[in-house]
């Protein structure tokens, strides 16, 4: 029987060790790559505007993640408010960038009881963290207290990318499944389109990183992901992405045995209409090239979503109930 070693990490103290280095770093904050130091405690908040709470934007049972995360019970889906970028073309703009007044905040314990419900209410496969990066003290602390309680599923690590080293480091043995972007070859074009300084570099570093952490990904007899690191990549117009570029990395770097999770569903969203490149979504020519680098590559495992709707994958946080009810 599956059995996260996260709940090993509680039982020796570890995870309470982790929990109160996490929380001290947050009195000067470098969580994440941006170290802003401000004093988070104290309701100070940097690019992140997130200050000691945890900030809840949405939860649900997501069965439009990879189907190896969805299952047949969905994904326990806990979507954060805010973000430390800030994407011109962000599909969920409405919880990472704007002011969202739906969003509640909850300590440690409130936390905990989210995750218990996704998991017993639910009957969620995983709990699934998206755009974690800026509030992992907040969810470590959270796992301490939900372990007692009965908390036994996967952990996923859903995030851009843009993570601290030394974060991740106190992750390890605490994620099961780590769930990166990694959207640009380009350092300029990651800082003019997401405000991100150094992204190629603190990506690829932190990428790696996971993957030493987690190795290849694991499935059960039914098919539903226990441990291992999947890519996502996002293909964007005008290859702004650097498609072929990234694919490469992860081949020559990892593995050509690496999960990945190419994404053909870009849609101009926020204030992607104001920067004439990113003003529509992608051609079949676009599409058929990195589909091409995928086979060349010989990448063996994950999936290459097809040229769809791209209006269908769209999130609305402001609907009442599921963000992704397509009903």
């Amino acid at each position: 029987m599956f059995k996260p070693a996260y709940i090993s990490l509680y039982e020796s103290g570890e995870l309470t060790r982790r929990a109160e280095i996490l929380k001290t770093k947050l009195e000067s904050c470098d969580i994440c790559p941006r170290a802003c130091r401000v004093n988070r405690l104290e309701t100070k908040k940097g690019f992140c505007r997130s200050g000691g709470l945890a900030s809840i934007a949405s939860y649900c049972d997501h069965h439009g993640e990879e189907p190896v995360l969805s299952g047949t019970r969905g994904s326990g889906t806990i979507f954060f408010q805010n973000c430390n970028l800030a994407c011109r073309y962000c599909q969920n703009y409405q919880i990472s960038q704007g002011d969202n007044t739906s969003a509640r905040e909850v300590n440690g314990r409130g936390l905990a009881e989210l995750m218990l419900s996704l998991q017993e209410e639910y009957g969620c496969h995983n709990i699934n963290f998206v755009s974690p990066s800026h509030f992992v003290p907040q969810i470590v602390e959270a796992v301490g207290k939900a372990v007692p309680l009965g908390l036994n599923i996967p952990l996923v690590y859903n995030t851009n990318a843009y993570d601290s080293l030394a974060t991740l480091k106190l992750l390890d043995g605490i994620i099961d499944i780590y769930l990166p972007d990694i959207k640009y070859a380009s350092d300029k074009w990651a800082y003019k389109l997401s405000q991100s300084k150094g992204y190629v570099q603190v990506s690829r570093q932190s990428i790696r990183e996971m993957y030493n952490q987690v190795g290849e990904l694991r499935v059960n007899e039914r098919g539903v992901a226990t441990r291992g690191l999947i890519v996502r990549h996002l293909i964007l117009p005008n290859d702004l992405a650097g498609s072929c570029n990234s694919l490469t990395w992860l081949v020559q770097n990892l593995s050509r045995h690496v999960t990945v999770s190419v994404m053909s569903q870009y849609h101009p969203c926020h204030k992607a209409f104001h920067e004439p490149l990113l003003a529509r979504t992608i051609t079949h020519a676009e599409y058929e090239t990195v589909a091409n680098q995928v086979e060349s590559l010989a990448i063996e495992n994950g999936w290459l979503q097809q040229m769809e709707s791209s209006e269908y994958y769209l999130p609305d946080f402001q609907r009442e109930g599921h963000p992704f009810h397509h009903g």
